[in-house]
Parts: structure tokens; sequence; C-alpha cells
């Protein structure tokens, strides 16, 4: 991968302009929040409670954020309610992916609250998040746009088919640097890229203006899941929200351990026995990520979450100069610098 001119530095400048990244759409987020509540409710008394808990539950909102900051930065207006409404849609698909993860996962907490599948079991997750799915299509449906239709249908397969890939390879020892990438691109950073280029679209943006939002997107995507896999192993159960250093406990050979045992050929032994076992017990976790730090395998995952940031920056280019494009370059850095 090039590198751009466009490095990320983390200094108190950034750290400031990432602060105020989601401020000049504050009121559009609101009205997400409310477009949530309003596509969550139901008649189904269960579906209209989840519905509500999972709103509740939300994270940073990261996917509508580029939808509307999308929208935006090629010259459109955010705050019309069709922008509204699809940036809605993308956290809809998140929720549902999530929802469906919990369950593979067979994972309890999620931003420290109990998951759906741990309140209510399998069976009503599963449903629950179907019903997500199908919702956010329903919603879509009203934007009568076959370009934003193909690309919903095609990021909703490459999450499926991420999904399954995963599955495949959980417990592998041997999971290659290209297949890693590849399940990741998959679950994550094609829905990223989906968010950006439906805001383009749903502001009039030119061909190469769209090309370069879809870019940014997937590129953006992949460094923030990236950050996520290294804060598995660097960042604390309390402040995740989530048992830390649970991926290889649930068979996922990430990033790092992939360099490690690459690296240290005698790491492979670890990993392979934390595998076997399911269980930080013959080899401490803490024992793991000494090895990590200590090969350099760490530092090199960061570096490529590093690189794939600085493309994000470098697509860019081509968009006018806002406080909305200002808003979308100051991201790489936010997710690079995050600790959840």
């Amino acid at each position: 991968m090039t590198t751009s001119s466009h490095t990320i530095a983390l200094d108190e400048e950034a750290r400031i302009s990432a602060r105020r990244i989601f401020s000049v759409i504050a009121n559009e987020l609101t009205q997400v929040e409310l477009e949530f509540e309003r596509q969550a409710r139901s008649n189904v008394q269960v579906i209209d409670y989840l519905g509500e808990y999972l709103r509740a539950s939300g994270g940073k909102r990261v996917r509508p954020a580029l939808a509307i900051l999308s929208t935006y930065a090629v010259g459109g207006d955010g705050s019309r309610y069709n922008s509204i409404r699809m940036a809605t849609v993308m956290e809809f698909l998140h929720t549902a992916t999530l929802v469906h993860d919990d369950i593979i996962d067979k994972a309890d907490t999620r931003r420290k609250r109990p998951t759906v599948n741990a309140l209510y079991g399998n069976e009503t997750a599963v449903l629950m998040g179907d019903w997500l799915y199908m919702s956010a299509f329903e919603t879509s449906l009203a934007e009568r746009s076959l370009p934003v239709l193909d690309i919903l249908t095609s990021v909703t397969r490459r999450m499926t088919a991420g999904e399954i890939l995963q599955l495949t390879l959980l417990g592998d020892p041997e999971v290659s640097e290209a297949q890693y990438f590849d399940v990741l691109k998959r679950k994550t950073a094609y829905l990223f890229s989906a968010s950006c280029e439906i805001g383009a679209i749903l502001g009039g943006a030119s061909e190469k203006q769209q090309k370069a939002l879809r870019d940014y997107g997937l590129n953006l995507g992949t460094a923030f899941q990236l950050i996520d896999d290294l804060l598995d192993f660097t960042s604390s159960e309390e402040v995740l929200g989530k048992a830390a250093g649970a991926d290889l406990l649930g068979g996922k050979v990430t990033l790092p351990l992939i360099y490690l045992r690459d690296r240290e050929p005698t790491a492979r032994e670890m990993v392979r026995t934390v595998l076997r076992e399911g269980k930080y017990s013959s080899v401490r976790q803490q024992e793991l990520l000494e090895a990590i730090v200590r090969s350099g395998a760490l530092e090199q995952a960061r570096t490529r979450a590093n690189e794939f940031a600085e493309e994000a920056c470098t697509a860019l280019e081509i968009l006018p100069e806002s406080e909305y494009s200002d808003s979308l370059k100051a991201l790489p850095t936010y997710i690079l610098d995050r600790d959840r």
C-alpha cells in the first residue's frame, strides 16, 4: 500500500478536531435517534421492547454520521427526511449484524449491557436480527432508488458471506492475512463504504465524488476494525464494555496474532493451546500480550491501520473544502486514537 502525504499525526490539534467531528451534524443525529425509535416500533410487544432496548444500547452512530456527512460534503442537504431515513437504515443494518454476531459469539454483554440473546435466548435474537434487516429494506424502498437498493443488497450479501467465512475459519491457527482481511472487509468495511456512497448519492454527487467516498469508507472501515482487534488485546473489559481478550477465546485469530505467529514460530503453539483450551490457562493472557508487543506484531498491525487511515484521507482530496469534509478528514485520527 502506498503511503500518501497525509500522515496521521495524533497531536493535540488533531484530537480536538476529532472530538468535534459530529458536532456539525448534532441536530441531524438527534433526528436519527427519533427516526430509529419510529422505525423500531411494532404492535408486537416484544419487538417493540427490544427495538427500544437496542436503540438505547446504541454506540457512537458512526455509520449514520458517515451517511449524513457524505451528503453534506458533496453539496447536498443532510437534514432532509430522506437523508435521515437512509442514515437510520444504515444503523438498522449495523444493529442487525451485532445481534447475530452476539448469538454466534455466545456473547452475554455488549457495551456493558446484556445482549438480546442473553436476555431472551438465541431463537428470539435470531428473529429480531432478521426483523431489523427486513425493516431496513422496507424503509429503503421508500427512496425509490435502484442504485441505493443495489448497494444495500450487495453489502448485506457481503456481510452475510463474511459471517459464514468467519465461521469456517474459527479455531484455525493458520488463518492467513489475506483471509483475515477478506472477512474484515465483508463484516465491517463494506458497510462503512455503503454508508458513505449512499450519502453521496443522496447529495447528488458526481461519479468521481461517489467513488471517492466509497473508497474513503472502505479504507476507514478497515482501519476501524483493525483498531477494534488491537483493543481486544490492549484495552480492559471495563473500557471495552465486553470481555477483553475474547476474540481468541472465541476462535478468532486476528492480525496481531497472525504477525506474531509469522515472526515467532514458537508462538504458534501458544495460539494453538488457547484455541484448544478455550481459556487462558496454560497460556496466560498477559503472557500472550507481552509476546505480541515484544515481537513487534502489535506495532506492525497498528502501522497497517495507519496506512488504511491515510488512504482514507487521500480519497477525500477531490471533495470541496467545507466543515463537513473537514469532519470526514478528522475521522481517521479519531479512529486511530480511540480506546473503545
